[in-house]
C-alpha cells in the first residue's frame, strides 16, 4: 500500500492546506484561515485559485496524511479518539468514518507508531544501553514530547551524540527502520498493554525535542554540540526561535528588546513581516517612536531580503542574551511556570 507521505511528497506545504480547506467547505475553512497569518493566506489562497479540478486519490493521500499527523505526532493524548472527533466535526459522521477506515489501515505502516503511549520511564530503560544512532532513529520517529523526556534523561556524552546524530540525520534504509522497530517492540512486549501496540531526522525534529525539555537541558546539549559543530549549534539556535515569534512575547519584554535594538536594524528587520509583528512591536513604542520606525521604514525603499534576514538575526541575538541573563523568558512546550505573588 502506498503511504500518504509517499503519495504527496512531491506537494508543497500550502498545496496541501488548500486542498484540507476545500474539503472542509466554506464555513470550516474560513475559520481556519482567521487563525492564518496574512502571508499564510495568501499562499494558501494563491494553491486553492490554481487547484482545479482534483483527483480523488489526491485528496484522499492528503486528507489521510494530515489526521496521521494529528494523530501521532501533534494530538498528544487524543490519538485516535481526538482524530475522530475532528473528522466527525469537520466532515460529518459518514465521511469520517470512511477517512478513519483507511488511516486505521495506515497506521501500520508508520515507524514506531506503537510506542505513541508508552510510559517514558519504561521506553527509557530500554533504549538507554542502545548505539546512540538507535536511539536517534527511535527519538526521531517518536511525539516530540515523549523523545524530549528520553533525551533529558540520557546521560551528557549520551545527549550530545544523541542529539548530534538527530541533527545530521537525512534517509533512512526502510529495512533498517523496521529491523529496529521490530527489536525494539519485541523488547517492550512484556510491559506494553495489547491497546498501545497498535525522511526522518534533520534539524526540526532535535529542534521541536529540544524546546521541549527543560532550560538546564537545552542549554546542556547546545553547549556540548557547540564544541562539536559550531555551525549546527548556531543554526538550532536560530530555528528555536524565529524573529516572527516576538509576538509571543510579553509588552514587558518587548520593550526591554527595542531599547536595546539599533533603530536601522529595526526599521530593516520589519520588511516584509506580517502585519501582526509589526503591530507587536509598534505597539511597544512611543507615539513619537512608533512614528520615527515607519518613516524610516519608507525612507529605506525596497531592501534586499539577505539584509532583512541579518537585522532579523542581530535582533534574535539580542532577545537570546536577554534571555541568558535572565531579563527576559521565553515559553517553550506550551507550559509557563507559576508566578509566587
Amino acid at each position: 500500500m502506498t503511504t500518504p507521505q509517499l503519495a504527496t511528497m512531491s506537494m508543497t506545504g500550502a498545496r496541501k492546506a488548500a486542498i484540507m480547506l476545500v474539503q472542509f467547505g466554506k464555513e470550516h475553512a474560513s475559520q481556519v484561515m482567521a487563525n492564518l497569518t496574512e502571508k499564510e493566506v495568501e499562499m494558501v489562497s494563491a494553491e486553492v485559485a490554481r487547484l482545479g479540478k482534483l483527483q480523488p486519490a489526491q485528496v484522499d493521500d492528503v486528507m489521510d496524511e494530515f489526521y496521521v499527523m494529528a494523530t501521532t505526532r501533534y494530538a498528544g493524548a487524543g490519538g485516535m479518539d481526538y482524530a475522530r472527533e475532528l473528522l466527525e466535526a469537520s466532515l460529518g459522521s459518514e465521511r469520517a468514518a470512511l477517512i478513519l477506515d483507511r488511516l486505521e489501515a495506515s497506521m501500520d505502516d508508520i515507524p514506531f507508531n506503537f510506542l505513541s503511549n508508552a510510559d517514558p520511564r519504561q521506553l527509557l530503560s530500554y533504549v538507554q544501553y542502545e548505539h546512540p544512532q538507535t536511539i536517534a532513529l527511535v527519538l526521531a520517529h517518536i511525539p516530540s514530547a515523549l523523545a524530549s523526556s528520553i533525551l533529558a534523561n540520557l546521560p551528557l556524552e549520551v545527549q550530545t551524540e544523541v542529539a548530534h546524530r538527530i541533527a545530521i540525520m537525512d534517509r533512512t534504509s526502510p529495512d533498517i527502520i523496521r529491523q529496529v522497530e521490530s527489536a525494539l517492540q519485541r523488547k517492550l512486549s512484556s510491559v506494553l498493554q495489547p491497546d498501545e501496540l497498535s525522511t526522518v531526522g534533520g534539524l526540526q525534529p532535535l529542534v521541536d525535542i529540544i524546546n521541549r525539555a527543560d532550560r538546564t537541558t537545552e542549554r546542556l546539549i547546545l553547549e556540548a554540540l557547540e564544541t562539536r559543530s559550531p555551525e549546527l549549534a548556531e543554526e538550532i539556535r536560530r530555528r528555536m526561535f524565529m524573529f516572527e515569534d516576538i509576538v509571543n512575547l510579553d509588552d514587558r519584554a518587548v520593550q526591554l528588546i527595542l531599547r536595546q535594538v539599533e533603530p536601522a536594524d529595526l526599521a530593516t528587520a520589519l520588511k516584509g513581516v506580517p502585519v501582526s509583528v509589526r503591530d507587536k512591536v509598534t505597539g511597544n513604542l512611543s507615539e513619537r517612536g512608533r512614528e520615527n520606525l515607519l518613516e524610516e521604514m519608507d525612507l529605506l525603499g525596497p531592501v534586499k531580503v539577505k539584509m532583512v534576514e541579518e537585522s532579523q538575526a542581530k535582533i534574535v541575538g539580542v532577545i537570546r542574551s536577554l534571555e541568558d541573563s535572565g531579563q527576559i523568558e521565553i515559553q517553550r512546550g506550551g507550559e509557563a511556570d507559576e508566578l509566587i505573588a
